[in-house]
């Protein structure tokens, strides 16, 4: 058996890399290639191109190596045209792996996507893109799945592989030891995103927050993960300009600890909306946009919310304050509910358990199951012509 295989960032790789391992669990002498991160590598695959050649990040960036990267794509297609494998699968990188995809299907190979694009969230257009390009769509999340039906899709809905990394109950008293925080707290994580653009924006609101927070509960201290040196550089800035600021502990990375540590969030908007909701922690959500791009997006999404929580949830289970709603005395106000009203916590927290175990599937074993079907119908249809 032979399988073709594309993953573009480092979480592609990890996931590559458990499908692969997941495949050879089934079949040991099943044979991976194509562009591979050292994840990958390691679970054998062979690496035509290294992955790092797709992390290409941003217009500016993509469009100085679009020659390179169109280099590749080209000789991927013509490689897996001319050695043709039993099945290809991209995973991630939709901007490169659809394109890849469409060209292998035309060619007769069937094709699978792992990772869905956003397309159920905005550009609902590109479904007949994917239509065109895959045989089978792998996605993470239930509602996910429920669009692609809709769309006669073949679609198999795997699992999160974060919801078998992160335990179902964590163990906040051994996560504040390791990271040296007070046991007989209050903790509120503060989050302004991994991007120095986010901690910008959001730093300096999230500080103010707490600030109006520590004045009206006793005992309350704020815990902020920083993703790098000069974020921190600029978080202590922020900090030292605040007169009478809050009691703030500043931890270099490490922020799922942090999240297992803490019992309540205020983050931005994104991943890290997900990791809180697997950490079953009470969160409040914001984020802010130059007014034109939101302007945009608002036109765009589709969605009757910005956080993943809330989108699996269906409902308004973590508290949205975006744009003009992300003001210090609203996001304070908020997390101010969440320490004193232990009734609304312990609600939330056992409705992110049940999503939790909802997205807790064995995502890779899931996915190889999912394409070795494909495989075998493939099998079965060509045995009986």
């Amino acid at each position: 058996m032979r399988i073709g295989i594309i993953a573009g960032e480092a979480s592609g790789d990890l996931l590559a890399a458990g499908l692969i391992k997941a495949v050879k669990a089934e079949y040991p002498g099943a044979e991976f290639e194509g562009i591979a991160g050292p994840a990958m590598v390691e679970a054998g695959c062979r690496a035509l191109y290294p992955a790092e050649k797709l992390a290409v990040m941003g217009l500016v960036e993509v469009l100085a190596h679009y020659r390179e990267l169109k280099g590749i794509q080209n000789a991927i297609v013509d490689h897996f045209s001319h050695t043709r494998p039993d099945i290809f699968i991209g995973v991630d990188a939709p901007d490169f792996n659809l394109t890849v995809e469409r060209k292998l299907k035309a060619h007769g190979i069937r094709t699978v996507h792992y990772v869905s694009p956003s397309v159920w969230a905005w550009r609902q257009y590109r479904v007949k893109k994917i239509a065109r390009a895959v045989d089978l769509m792998l996605t993470l999340f239930p509602f996910e799945a429920e669009f692609y039906r809709r769309h006669d899709i073949k679609v198999a809905f795997v699992g999160h592989p974060l919801a078998e990394m992160i335990p179902l109950q964590a163990d906040a008293a051994a996560a504040r030891s390791e990271l040296g925080l007070p046991q007989d707290k209050k903790l509120v994580a503060l989050m302004p995103g991994s991007r120095m653009s986010e901690a910008k924006q959001l730093t300096r609101l999230m500080l103010e927050a707490a600030r109006r927070v520590a004045t009206r509960y006793s005992g309350v201290e704020f815990v902020l993960p920083v993703a790098t040196a000069a974020i921190r550089q600029h978080v202590e800035a922020v900090r030292d300009s605040l007169v009478d600021g809050p009691v703030l502990h500043l931890i270099d990375g490490r922020s799922r600890e942090v999240m297992a540590a803490v019992d309540v969030m205020l983050l931005a908007s994104g991943t890290a909306a997900l990791e809180a909701m697997l950490f079953k922690k009470p969160m409040v959500v914001t984020y802010k946009l130059a007014p034109v791009t939101y302007a945009i997006v608002r036109c765009l999404v589709k969605t009757p919310y910005v956080s993943l929580p809330n989108i699996l949830a269906g409902e308004a289970v973590a508290k949205e304050l975006i744009q003009a709603e992300a003001t210090a005395d609203k996001l304070a106000a908020e997390v101010l509910r969440l320490l004193r009203d232990e009734g609304a916590a312990t609600a939330i927290r056992e409705r992110f358990t049940q999503i939790h175990r909802q997205l807790k599937q064995d995502a890779s074993h899931q996915a190889a199951r999912a394409v070795l079907g494909l495989i075998a119908s493939d099998e079965k249809t060509d045995s009986s012509r």
